[in-house]
């Protein structure tokens, strides 16, 4: 995105300069101006913008792969229910805090039991809403290990405020002990 507005900006700049400039040549049409910079323009900047948010929305599309994590997250007033696989692959159920392997792609099933949340990781991608009666699929990646705050973005009562977890992030041939931290954020 910082690379292509440095390059409508350049663009922008060198047309004034141009506008500027005192030319013993005629003045351009006004044909050129209204086909070449009304319309190819235009339509260059929105191809662009267009085929980058299609590149980076595959990427985040939640899929099956040899290397993908899935995890069930359940939101109910006012807190997080995380599901995910522990040891030995048996499955581990965790309140407010959710562990995923750093570098590897992770899917999240939001569901929800009674109002609408929304499950929300600033720092590590996109938000999205935890339905009743719905379920929607969130991929997310953290690229190093550490903490990682998470929150509902979706007001849904007097405890709205306090619905946080936090996801941690482990290096893969490293999975910490889940029982020891559950239910602390």
């Amino acid at each position: 995105m910082l690379a292509g507005t440095a390059v409508l900006t350049a663009l922008v700049l060198g047309l004034v300069a141009i506008g500027f400039k005192k030319s013993s040549r005629p003045p351009v049409s006004a044909r050129f101006w209204a086909l070449g910079m009304g319309v190819a323009m235009p339509l260059a900047v929105l191809t662009a913008l267009v085929g980058t948010g299609l590149w980076m929305g595959e990427r985040m599309q939640a899929r099956p792969g040899p290397d993908v994590v899935t995890v069930q997250a359940d939101a109910r007033q006012w807190a997080w229910r995380f599901v995910q696989p522990g040891p030995q692959g048996q499955a581990v159920e965790t309140e407010n805090i959710l562990f995923i392997p750093a570098g590897q792609p992770v899917n999240i099933q939001l569901t929800s039991r009674d109002v609408i949340h929304s499950f929300w990781v600033p720092r590590l991608g996109g938000k999205m809403d935890a339905i009743p009666g719905h379920r929607n699929l969130l991929r997310l990646q953290a690229d190093a290990p550490g903490r990682y705050e998470g929150l509902s973005a979706e007001f849904s009562g007097v405890g709205y405020a306090d619905m946080r977890f936090v996801v941690v992030a482990y290096p893969p041939d490293q999975m910490p002990d889940m029982k020891k931290t559950e239910g602390q954020p």
